[in-house]
């Protein structure tokens, strides 16, 4: 499965939707996405959503789309 992420690089200010940043990750579950984004980076997690179908090819047709890995 794949997931969109959605945080913030920096855990101790506010969070503000303009300095929200993007990942994409392979994963089974959203608490392994949760988990590895906890071992591998200091990030504050706003959403984690599953996405698939057209909602995925969309996201694959943006030239910004990669998977991450750790």
């Amino acid at each position: 499965m794949i997931f969109k992420i959605i945080y913030q690089e920096n855990p101790s200010q506010v969070p503000l939707r303009e300095n929200a940043k993007t990942l994409f990750m392979e994963a089974d579950s959203k608490v392994e996405v949760r988990q590895r984004l906890a071992d591998n980076t200091p990030y504050n997690i706003q959403h984690i959503e599953e996405i698939s179908g057209a909602y995925l090819e969309y996201e694959q047709s943006s030239p910004d789309y990669r998977l991450t890995e750790f």
